[in-house]
């Protein structure tokens, strides 16, 4: 590569190096540096980055022993072939591929990416069921509400004077955990949510050893769920708190959007699509021998029905149309389509049509390659018809003549005297030795 200011070539060098669970590439030149990392234990090995690469620089590797226990890369890279284009750091579902740069490099608003997103709206309280049903532990919330022993501490029962009942309207709770972070006296009993029944709680007790029936519960709960019979002391505090969201976990799962009592989670997924199970194939499926699916899917919708109708089934809200599933059942059990993509805007550019192509081929499968050979066609010539030629008759006593004045010569020019007197009658008629 040449370098317009007058300067030497621009050296290009790549590097690769190992760091835990993450595969660090490097792009250097004298001017900038590009960095791809790719940590494979967050890959799922979806296979979208394979099927966009422009160069086929990235290959799948062993996905369906990956899926039930091998550890290994769930994607092959070939440095030689990367041009760091990101293009599988711009649509990974999970964002196992990031890059980075520095220098002189296009930035990111040159390039489109995959557009998703949680977000709690004005609806959201907050409380505490959609921490504890987020299967990436991607949800932290932190309440900052006055808790009960701040706003009227515990009344001392053991002169018997602290009288009541409490009484839990099981019909209206939803478990929403807000009693139980005001007030130490309730407890909330988790169960392991599943597609079927995402919620994180079964029962929630009321210790009455605890309970000085100072009523602030029943003002607290929002569903009206809480009956006390006592003595009011105080105000019950407003619910106030903070809620985040870790998009470095959050796999757009929706658990959340489904488990949450108050419709207060907005998601936008980054595939449309569909996926179903195979009719044939479903006998095939052996889910405890196996359990590849459970073990890639990103949004946990796997689940084993009790009406032992079929060997597995999915609850299809959760999916985000990945098709990780698809490559790790050995037994083609399912199979995934994917009809939209949501994604930035794509920047006119030169290099735009490459972009499309690598959206499209998301939805379609198909991809549309750049020619990156860099030689030159030439039209194809006809084949020449092959014609006989005769060699001429020789005559053994011209050979013989042209020998002999040959030899004649020769002894000539090995005179020196000779010799040098072609060159003087040269110098004379105007002519230049040799």
């Amino acid at each position: 590569m040449s370098d317009p200011s007058g300067d030497k070539s621009l050296a290009v060098t790549r590097e690769m190096d190992i760091d835990g669970s993450c595969f660090r590439y490097r792009l250097n030149t004298d001017k900038s540096v590009k960095l791809l990392d790719y940590d494979y234990k967050r890959c799922i090995g979806c296979g979208i980055c394979v099927r966009l690469c422009p160069t086929k620089a990235l290959e799948l590797g062993p996905i369906k022993e990956i899926a039930t226990g091998l550890d290994a890369p769930p994607v092959m890279m070939d440095l030689d072939k990367c041009t760091f284009c990101s293009m599988c750091a711009s649509f990974c579902p999970v964002d196992a591929f990031r890059v980075t740069s520095e220098g002189n490099f296009p930035g990111h608003e040159n390039f489109p990416e995959l557009e998703s997103h949680v977000r709690m709206n004005d609806k959201c309280l907050p409380c505490a069921i959609c921490k504890a049903t987020c299967p990436e532990d991607a949800i932290d919330v932190e309440f900052t509400f006055k808790k009960k022993e701040e706003i009227a501490p515990l009344k001392d029962k053991s002169g018997g004077d602290v009288e009541g009942e409490i009484e839990i309207d099981t019909d209206k709770c939803n478990f929403c955990g807000l009693c139980a972070q005001f007030c130490d006296a309730f407890l909330l009993v988790e169960k392991e949510p599943t597609p079927n029944d995402p919620s994180p709680f079964e029962l929630l007790l009321v210790d009455e050893d605890k309970c000085d029936y100072c009523v602030l519960c029943q003002d607290l709960c929002p569903e009206e769920a809480i009956r006390v019979k006592g003595e009011r002391r105080g105000e019950a505090p407003k619910i106030e708190g903070r809620l985040v969201v870790d998009d470095d976990k959050c796999t757009r799962c929706t658990w959340c959007q489904v488990v949450c009592p108050y419709e207060a989670v907005d998601i936008k997924k980054p595939f449309e699509g569909e996926i179903s199970l195979i009719d044939a194939n479903i006998s095939k499926c052996d889910p405890q021998g196996c359990h590849g699916c459970f073990n890639v899917c990103p949004s946990h919708l796997w689940y084993v029905p009790e009406d032992g109708k079929n060997n597995i089934a999915i609850k299809e809200d959760y999916c985000i149309y990945c098709g990780a599933c698809v490559n790790a059942c050995p037994k083609d059990v399912m199979k995934v389509s994917r009809s939209g993509v949501s994604h930035t805007g794509i920047p006119d550019s030169p290099w735009a049509g490459q972009w499309r192509d690598a959206v499209d081929s998301i939805k379609t499968g198909e991809r549309n390659y750049p020619d990156i050979s860099r030689t030159l066609e030439v039209e194809k010539q006809p084949l020449r018809e092959h014609v006989e030629v005769e060699m001429p008759d020789i005559d053994p006593s011209h050979l013989e003549a042209a020998r002999k004045s040959l030899e004649k010569a020769g002894s000539l020019l090995r005179n020196a005297k000779y010799r040098k007197g072609v060159e003087a009658k040269t110098t004379e008629s105007g002519g230049e030795k040799e």
